[in-house]
């Protein structure tokens, strides 16, 4: 209650702290949250997922390897402090337009196909954040094809077989 109170106080004087570098408003911790998500969903975060990370977020932000990690830790901080990935996407969807949505997409099929395979669950993870950012089914797949063939993948098979 005292630091409420305290806090109010300081807003009103112009004294208010300094913000801390990633905020959880900032969409760029909200990406990088999605990423931590989307390399850990399948119970195994292995060290080409870890270097795969570090290069999305270091190329799509244009971030210096240090401030890269720094985001990366808080983005492990508050992905394990969500309940849902709405706290991520609605960030994402106020802060971004079409374009940047597609490419939030885009960055998580990369990660996903980081370690060679898509598993399912990981699949499941795109299209939800996909629908939540508004990103059409036709957009995802197209991200998916163009992720692969940037990667030099060849389609996977689906988990899923009819019966013959």
């Amino acid at each position: 209650m005292f630091d409420a109170l305290k806090s109010f106080i300081a807003e009103l004087t112009g004294e208010a702290a300094a913000p801390k570098p990633y905020e959880a408003a900032d969409y760029q911790l909200a990406a990088a949250a999605l990423l931590v998500h989307i390399a850990s969903i399948d119970g195994d975060f292995d060290e080409d997922e870890r270097k795969r990370i570090q290069q999305l977020v270091e190329e799509r932000f244009g971030l210096p390897a240090e401030e890269a990690r720094a985001l990366i830790a808080d983005a492990w901080e508050s992905e394990r402090e969500a309940v849902d990935l709405y706290r991520f996407t609605s960030v994402l969807k106020r802060r971004l337009d079409d374009e940047g949505r597609r490419q939030v997409v885009g960055m998580l099929w990369d990660m996903a196909h980081a370690d060679g395979s898509v598993h399912e669950f990981e699949e499941n993870v795109v299209w939800r954040v996909a629908e939540l950012l508004g990103v059409s089914t036709r957009e995802r797949v197209e991200l998916r094809r163009e992720v692969r063939e940037a990667l030099g993948s060849a389609p996977q098979e689906s988990w899923y077989r009819p019966k013959e």
